[in-house]
């Protein structure tokens, strides 16, 4: 029998190999588990998880990366117009594991099912109580209308899913976050993988040696940990 991977804690950390040993299509290797410890390691060394349910975990380190830099984000015209009209209230933290649960049920075009697994559910619940993961969230009437979810290390936000239940609800949650984000500091938003939805508010590929280096860089800062808060205890209107 072979024995179980270690469960790792946010103190511990795991060498994976180089990102530059990619096959083409952007694997570096797979196996190991979703703890604490393997997700911060996988970010800090420029991989992320993505799977399906009935694959081993795979690692991924994409050439080129597709990122956004906050200053860059682009609001559309009719974007301004559903900001300017103050559809949503816009929350960070309130509703986690329900946003998480939203992007895995998100229908998405081209997609027969979802990556993100009930694993993926709990490594990233885990990640959110220690004060690492992230939801965005964009909310009307009560409701939840859309939003996204990350993880914050350093100064570089890693994007991992977004979902509207409401037209445009999922790009205020971004353009929020780039705003915030910006405010703060940040330098980057790793997007990882090209989408439509992400170019059209201003994702751009870069190459993965330009990423590496960025990220090298931008874990240099502290850590922005714990719960984010609304605009109103952020301070941001």
């Amino acid at each position: 029998m072979r024995p179980r991977f270690p469960y790792l804690n946010e103190h511990e950390r795991f060498d994976f190999p180089p990102p530059e040993t990619a096959d083409e299509d952007g694997v570096v290797c797979l196996g190991g588990n979703l703890s604490p410890g393997m997700l911060l390691s996988a970010y800090s060394q420029g991989l992320f998880p993505w799977f399906s349910e009935n694959q081993p975990i795979l690692w991924w380190s994409p050439d080129p990366r597709f990122v956004v830099f906050p200053e860059e984000a682009h609001t559309s015209a009719s974007m301004r117009k559903v900001l300017r009209q103050g559809r949503f209230e816009m929350k960070f933290d309130l509703a986690f594991r329900e946003v998480v649960c939203a992007c895995s049920s998100a229908r998405r075009p081209g997609q027969g099912g979802t990556w993100i697994t009930g694993g993926m559910i709990e490594g990233y619940c885990r990640l959110h109580e220690l004060g690492y993961a992230h939801s965005v969230e964009a909310w009307t009437g009560g409701m939840l209308a859309g939003g996204l979810y990350g993880v914050c290390l350093g100064r570089i936000f890693f994007g991992e899913s977004m979902f509207s239940r409401l037209p445009n609800a999922s790009k205020a949650a971004f353009l929020f976050l780039a705003s915030f984000l910006q405010s703060r500091g940040f330098g980057l938003i790793d997007s990882q993988v090209r989408t439509d939805h992400v170019a059209s508010l201003g994702g751009r590929e870069i190459p993965r040696a330009e990423y590496l280096a960025l990220l090298s860089a931008l874990l240099r800062h502290d850590t922005l940990k714990g719960k984010w808060g609304s605009e109103e205890e952020l301070g941001i209107r």
